[in-house]
């Protein structure tokens, strides 16, 4: 008798349990409707949940329809699917009210639900089926309040659920959307829910208004695509930022104490599939961001079209001191705007050298329109001085050493021939302009680029042999000596070697992330001066072999005379001398080179000109 007591027990409980279970695998939550808790004994998960809310309209008018969307976070961790869910719209000012009515989209995966006796006004699962994505419509009521706030409930398992997680806020038009609460995404960071932005960023006011930082300069982002645009204006006792730009991952901006990257307060918009999370970081070196676990961002919106990510919030001027490696906003402060790839939340490198503004600026000061750069002046003046060295100075001093030394016979230049002291100043200048520029990409990196390809070590083969070649002048032989020619042919090939290594690297740098000119044009520029170069040698080269004898074309000059009154012409014949012909000859030479010079500096121009505006 025991034995059946017993026995009747055990049935009896197991009934009961499999029809909560079964009641809830089907859904049949309105017992949940008010703390939305799934009645399963066991505690809810606190931490970042891994699956996202969405709104597809941050503003509404009542009878509007809005969708809503739950979806599993790409960056999410352990299972990537959930079972059971509740949604629930509430009064974001009283979030014990249930407000408006929901409609289906997929009837297979949801159904609606009557909670606190409004017919429609929730949603949950119909089966415990595996889901990565369930989409409702949202209706809003004639008497809807001021702003609405979605919260959700999902489960993953029996023990794996997470509660009441608060979703995006909404607003009737008109009535600014009160500041958002903490939501779910990228593991150990903090994300806030976002509204989405119903029309792009502009340019109005920059100056006036706001202040803005802006690359191309005065592009504006509501017509440009390629517009990489920041602006930030104080509204009272917190400051509104406005980030836009084309981007695959993300764009960010950093307020930085100097323009070198390191112990900056940094604010990233990052891509996630199709919506964006915006958080705070700190970066202390060339490292990824530490995001903050601190939720200060407040009104996020954000907005994704035609490649370009866009969004705002606002960020109070003064900060609790628990915040660490945040900034007063009240300060003096270099701006910093980057963009990249990011993966899974996590970010990549940027894709380009940082534009950073040209001054400090403070935030909360007056409205600016700020300019900036993406390259450092010491990468610039590298850029500037390699330039000048080899594909001007030196190719003159070539130019002079091979073929004016004839030239000027008769004149020395503190005891040396004219062309051998201008060959010496111009190939000292070359030595002295790449040391220089050799230096500065040390001093700007602070150690060797592991990014820059095989232009650093191409550099180190100009410099070395930059230096080789004079050090080889100083134990040159007499000219008259036997083994002249040695030092002739190994002096000639050390300088055409380093000469022709020194522009490959150049073509290789113009394009360098911390010293990018405009492509294709700058390369074309550059293309220009080293062929104006061989062609001026070949022309000096053919005309000092005989091929191009300008002066003979002079010995049979026939000059008639017309005498006055007279019909009679009397023909002369002209035979200058080796001397005239001579003089006809260098004559040549020296156009050919002040030509050549010309058309060098008008390239060399160029350029120099395009480093100063990147």
């Amino acid at each position: 008798m025991e034995v059946l007591m017993k026995m009747w027990i055990v049935l009896l409980l197991l009934s009961v349990c499999s029809e909560t279970v079964i009641c809830y695998s089907d859904g049949k939550v309105e017992v949940a409707c008010g703390d939305m808790t799934p009645q399963h004994g066991h505690e809810p998960i606190t931490k970042n949940p891994p699956f996202n809310i969405t709104a597809d309209k941050s503003q509404f008018s009542p009878g509007d329809k809005i969708k809503v969307t739950l979806s599993m976070a790409s960056s999410s961790e352990g299972k990537h699917y959930f079972k059971g869910f509740l949604i629930e719209a509430r009064n974001a000012g009283n979030l014990n009210e249930i407000v408006g009515s929901f409609k289906l989209i997929d009837p297979e995966i949801s159904q609606l639900l009557m909670c606190d006796s409004k017919e429609g006004s929730a949603v949950s699962h119909t089966g415990k089926s595996h889901k990565t994505e369930v989409q409702v419509i949202w209706v809003a009521p004639s008497d809807s309040p001021s702003s609405v706030q979605f919260l959700v409930t999902v489960a993953q398992g029996y023990k794996e659920y997470w509660v009441k997680s608060p979703g995006p806020v909404v607003s009737q038009n008109g009535v600014a959307p009160p500041p958002q609460t903490t939501f779910g995404g990228s593991i150990g960071a903090q994300t806030t829910t976002s509204s989405i932005l119903s029309r792009s960023f502009t340019s109005e006011g920059c100056g006036s208004m706001k202040s803005c930082l802006r690359d191309p300069e005065g592009c504006d982002p509501q017509n440009d695509t390629a517009c990489h645009f920041l602006s930030f204006r104080a509204l009272g006792s917190s400051v509104m930022f406005e980030l836009s730009g084309p981007a695959e991952g993300y764009v960010s901006f950093a307020l930085s104490q100097d323009k070198w990257m390191g112990k900056d307060d940094v604010y990233l918009c990052i891509r996630d599939t199709d919506r964006v999370e915006i958080k705070a970081a700190y970066v202390s070196g060339r490292t990824h961001p530490v995001y903050s676990s601190q939720n200060i961002l407040k009104d996020t919106a954000w907005r994704l079209s035609d490649g370009v990510i866009q969004c705002s919030f606002r960020r109070d001027i003064i900060l609790p001191p628990e915040n660490l490696n945040r900034f007063s906003l009240d300060q003096m402060y270099y701006l910093f705007m980057a963009h990249g790839r990011a993966e899974d939340g996590r970010t990549h490198r940027h894709d380009r050298q940082p534009l950073i503004s040209t001054y400090q600026t403070k935030i909360t000061g007056p409205p600016e329109d700020l300019i900036g750069s993406r390259s450092p002046l010491l990468m610039k003046y590298h850029g500037a001085f390699m330039l000048i060295a080899w594909t001007s100075t030196v190719s003159a001093g070539v130019i002079m050493a091979r073929y004016f030394k004839p030239n000027w016979p008769e004149r020395n230049i503190l005891g040396q021939k004219v062309w051998f002291q201008l060959h010496r100043m111009l190939m000292a200048l070359t030595v002295l302009l790449t040391l220089v520029g050799f230096v500065l990409p040390f001093m700007y990196r602070g150690g060797w680029s592991k990014r820059a390809g095989i232009h650093p070590y191409l550099g180190c083969v100009v410099m070395a042999l930059a230096v080789i070649q004079p050090v080889m002048a100083l134990f040159r032989p007499a000219p008259d000596a036997s083994r002249r020619y040695i030092f002739n042919w190994m002096h000639f090939g050390t300088g055409t070697a380093v000469q022709v290594v020194a522009v490959v690297t150049i073509f290789l740098g113009i394009h360098q992330q911390a010293l990018s000119l405009p492509a294709p044009w700058s390369t074309g520029i550059l293309a220009a001066i080293v062929v104006w170069f061989v062609l001026a040698d070949l022309v000096l080269e053919v005309h000092q072999r005989g091929f191009l004898p300008i002066g003979k074309y002079f010995k049979n000059v026939k000059i008639y005379t017309e005498h006055i009154n007279s019909d009679d012409k009397e023909e002369i014949l002209f035979v200058p001398d080796e001397n005239e012909t001579y003089n006809v000859e260098s004559c040549f030479k020296n156009i050919v080179l002040a030509i050549y010079l010309c058309g060098n500096l008008g390239f060399l121009t160029v350029l120099l000109w395009t480093i100063s505006a990147v």
